[in-house]
């Protein structure tokens, strides 16, 4: 019996990327950091890391700054994206400090160098840490400008081998249609890439998108904010939409 149970919560994946937006940290305002939104999270990644998961977050900015909203009101665009950049920055710290408080020992990784407060991104480093059981968050998107998170979270999936790259959402996966205007809306289960392409279902940008689909990784579109369903989509359970080849 006891070896049955064991075989049941054997994890459906050792490594994952957990792509997290800002304002998720904003709470429901979607603005500023809200505590209790940053506790609820910490709390469901540690839940994973107990069943002996490997566990990268890379987080958004949008709940303190946008770059592409910041251009539209007469910044530059460049200097949008850097001010952006930074402000994952201080979502990720806000992220460490919760996980560690659980006793979850995490380390920042950033893509614009700060030594003060973040390792810089090294790529084997990362993966130690990963080996080690640390939590990895990768701060500062891709270093670059004109490149969103989601491409970040893409590009880090792929360079750390993680075996899947979740989505976290307010909604319980991609539907044909938005289900916040349109009652008879149909969420999907699964769908391919070829056909979240043909019927211009928004999964992620076109770039994050691209890249996935080219080296096959497949994305899970969940709604992380109902207790415990990291921890299900970990296990196999059949959350949200699943983007595969």
């Amino acid at each position: 019996m006891k070896s049955r149970q064991r075989k049941s919560l054997a994890p459906k994946y050792r490594r994952i990327l957990l792509k997290l937006s800002g304002e998720a940290l904003g709470g429901d305002a979607g603005a500023g950091i809200d505590p209790v939104s940053v506790h609820d999270m910490a709390s469901q990644v540690a839940e994973v890391r107990e069943l002996g998961v490997e566990v990268v977050v890379v987080v958004g900015g949008g709940n303190i700054f946008r770059g592409l909203s910041g251009s539209e009101r007469g910044i530059d665009r460049t200097t949008g994206d850097y001010m952006g950049m930074l402000a994952t920055v201080i979502n990720a710290l806000a992220l460490q400090d919760a996980l560690e408080k659980k006793g979850v020992p995490t380390r920042v990784q950033s893509a614009i160098p700060m030594p003060q407060v973040a390792e810089a991104f090294i790529r084997r480093r990362a993966i130690r840490h990963l080996e080690k059981g640390r939590v990895v968050i990768f701060a500062a998107g891709t270093g670059n400008p004109y490149f969103s998170t989601d491409t970040a979270a893409a590009l880090r999936a792929n360079e750390t081998g993680a075996e899947v790259l979740l989505k976290a959402t307010k909604v319980d996966g991609i539907y044909d249609k938005d289900p916040r205007k349109h009652k008879d809306a149909s969420r999907y289960a699964t769908v391919t890439y070829a056909e979240a392409l043909q019927r211009q279902l928004k999964v992620m940008d076109a770039a994050a998108f691209a890249l996935c689909q080219e080296n096959k990784m497949p994305i899970v579109v969940f709604d992380f904010f109902t207790e415990h369903n990291l921890r299900r989509v970990i296990l196999g359970e059949s959350i949200g939409t699943t983007v595969t080849a």
